[in-house]
């Protein structure tokens, strides 16, 4: 599966769970580890583990692989990993303290609504 198909899999469930400022990241030629990251927002520590189940168990009815899950409940940061994507659900105080936007600055934006 392209990483673009797995980003709108993985917006439609971030989107149903009512996380917010959704952002996706193209990091691939400057990061090592990923190709895309992806950084949604919960409102809270129980939201982000809430969100983060979501998405696991919905990835996982596509039969997307998923190579780990960290974080725990009460940390506000949950992380899952799908190789070439990786998503971040953050509480907001958490987000705005690791600042991976700011990180990963030079990374743009992508564009799902656009198929090619």
């Amino acid at each position: 599966m392209s990483n673009k198909k797995l980003s709108k899999l993985c917006n439609h469930s971030l989107s149903e769970s009512k996380a917010e400022n959704i952002l996706f990241l193209d990091v691939q030629g400057i990061s090592s580890f990923t190709d895309e990251i992806i950084i949604a927002t919960a409102n809270s520590n129980r939201h982000a583990a809430s969100v983060s189940e979501k998405l696991v168990s919905y990835l996982k009815k596509n039969n997307i692989n998923i190579i780990g899950i960290e974080g725990e409940a009460d940390s506000g940061w949950m992380l899952v990993d799908c190789g070439d994507v990786v998503i971040n659900i953050m509480k907001q105080d958490q987000r705005d303290f690791y600042d991976l936007e700011g990180l990963w600055g030079n990374s743009t934006p992508v564009d799902l609504t656009n198929d090619n």
